[in-house]
């Protein structure tokens, strides 16, 4: 049922963005945030990169990935337990100002979905655990660009895991119950526009 859905939605996604125009921008923006809220007990820390690639219309595609080392942390019996996520996102953003022009923004919607991984270098019994699943993602935030290659980029993020009731890694004895797991993610960065 899950690898119906995904693949159904990945479709979806490449079927709704319109062909690339002749001429479309990357913005690659390496970044720094924190995960909270949802199902978490605090914030951790987060980092990773986007890659978006926007026309000069309103929609664009992005690829997203995340990875938070302490996304659980160590208790006497276990390790941290790490997350990584790799998301592919249809973006509508509607550009104020011109994009050949310095002081243009771009504020903007994104959701998509994409692999929800968690590890654990070792368990109770030393056993590397790990879990692999799917989730979806939506938020929004703003591009905002001093000149015509450099900018700042700052987002907000829902994440919900689409898992089922019994996970068969292993992960959810480590005292954490992954079940639909939900949370936030903000996140800024310096943004390069080619």
């Amino acid at each position: 049922m899950k690898i119906r859905f995904a693949i159904a939605a990945i479709l979806a996604i490449f079927l709704l963005v319109p062909a690339a125009p002749a001429r479309a921008d990357v913005v690659l923006t390496p970044y720094v945030g924190s995960l909270f809220g949802g199902d978490l007990s605090g914030n951790t820390a987060a980092f990773g990169a986007n890659a978006a690639f926007m026309g000069g219309g309103i929609f664009g595609a992005e690829v997203g990935f995340n990875y938070a080392p302490e996304f659980v942390k160590a208790t006497v019996n276990n390790d941290d337990i790490a997350q990584m996520s790799l998301m592919g996102n249809l973006i509508v953003g509607i550009p104020v100002g011109s994009s050949d022009q310095a002081g243009h923004v771009r504020p903007y919607l994104t959701g998509g979905l994409g692999l929800f991984r968690l590890s654990s270098a070792e368990s109770q019994f030393f056993n590397r655990v790990t879990s692999n699943d799917f989730a979806v993602n939506f938020g929004g935030g703003v591009m905002a660009f001093f000149n015509d290659h450099v900018g700042i980029r700052g987002d907000v993020r829902y994440f919900r895991t689409l898992t089922d009731d019994d996970p068969q890694s292993g992960i959810d004895d480590i005292d954490f119950d992954l079940g639909d797991l939900n949370f936030w993610k903000w996140d800024v960065g310096a943004a390069f526009k080619f």
